[in-house]
């Protein structure tokens, strides 16, 4: 009996010059450095919640309906730097689907809107399937618009 190897190594493809990983963002590389470049990088993201107390607590306050997520936004009444987290319900889709919602709204938080959060708030976003079918800056934008909004009560 002869064996085979179940792949062929290519041997034809040469690299002429070096493969550049562009951000989930969609960030244009640097040409000399080949990272992902961000002129709106508001530094470190904002403090996240985690308990489900927290998440529980933060359904007392408000609420900013859009049609692409859910924002609620509670006054904690400190000065402590604002907190945030992330949920996305089961009726969304299986679990890559929510995952890949819930990346797209960190990033934009980070990128975009993590400057526009008060200090002594916690903020709740609730996903929706339409994060996935919109643009990212569109996502950013009406993100930082509602925490804005949030703000100004």
């Amino acid at each position: 009996m002869v064996s085979v190897p179940a792949w062929r190594p290519r041997t034809d493809v040469q690299l002429s010059r070096p493969v550049v990983i562009v951000a989930a963002s969609g960030c244009q590389p640097d040409r000399r450095s080949g990272r992902a470049v961000t002129g709106q990088l508001t530094g470190k993201p904002p403090a996240r919640l985690k308990k489900r107390a927290e998440f529980l607590a933060v359904r007392r306050g408000e609420k900013r309906r859009g049609p692409l997520f859910l924002l609620e936004v509670l006054q904690r009444g400190d000065d402590a730097p604002p907190r945030i987290g992330f949920t996305v319900t089961k009726k969304t889709g299986n679990a890559v689907v929510r995952n890949r919602i819930r990346r797209r709204l960190k990033e934009a938080v980070r990128i975009h809107a993590g400057g526009d959060m008060a200090a002594g708030s916690d903020y709740v976003v609730v996903g929706r399937r339409d994060v996935l079918e919109v643009a990212f800056d569109d996502l950013a934008r009406e993100l930082s618009h509602r925490i804005r909004g949030a703000r100004q009560r």
